[in-house]
């Protein structure tokens, strides 16, 4: 899963989105200061470009996700509660951040889909914030149905440790969408995930 980081203008994240599409399989649009419309126009480009709905998650987003027919909703974990979406949208896919076994064990029973846990390792979105660290995915992957996505400070040479604990994916934002070469890097963790 890659996920935006609300630093690019609506057409270069397009392109962006766009280059890398073949090599993730979710993209999460989460574009805090970007307007309405800006999100819209992102997902009409987005569109025009190949790329799948289903690829699509937006955060925090209900609003634009029914008007654009997205079918996945991430919730951070002070957002709109799960069981009020899924009451009124049964429809809608929902994942839910979290930062605690005990989090994430309240998102499942309230309906998520999957869960996004972190942040797992030190990372310059989180400066002078401990890392949750990885013991949590250990109990999560034991008693939870759904899936459990990791994210924090996740680079390529972090991969094999996740795979040991057996998450089910994993999500970057700076290591794609801050690197030089985005589709590169996309590329690279492709790599690394596929044949570690």
């Amino acid at each position: 899963m890659a996920v935006t980081d609300d630093q690019r203008s609506v057409c270069e994240l397009a392109f962006t989105i766009i280059g890398i599409k073949d090599q993730i399989d979710m993209v999460q649009i989460r574009e805090k200061t970007k307007t309405a419309q800006e999100i819209i126009t992102l997902i009409q480009y987005l569109e025009d470009g190949g790329v799948r709905k289903e690829k699509i998650i937006l955060n925090d987003r209900l609003d634009i996700a029914l008007l654009m027919n997205i079918p996945t909703v991430h919730l951070p974990e002070k957002g709109l509660t799960i069981k009020m979406v899924k009451q009124h949208f049964p429809h809608i896919k929902v994942g839910r951040s979290v930062h605690s076994f005990e989090g994430a064990l309240n998102a499942e029973r309230d309906g998520a889909d999957y869960v996004l846990y972190g942040h797992c390792f030190e990372t310059n979105s989180k400066l002078r914030k401990k890392p949750n660290g990885m013991k949590p995915i250990i109990e999560m992957k034991e008693h939870l149905k759904i899936p459990v996505y990791a994210i924090g400070g996740i680079t390529l040479n972090k991969i094999h440790a996740l795979q040991k604990v057996n998450v089910d994916g994993i999500a970057v934002m700076s290591g794609i969408f801050s690197a030089e070469n985005p589709y590169f890097s996309t590329k690279q963790y492709f790599e690394a995930i596929k044949y570690d």
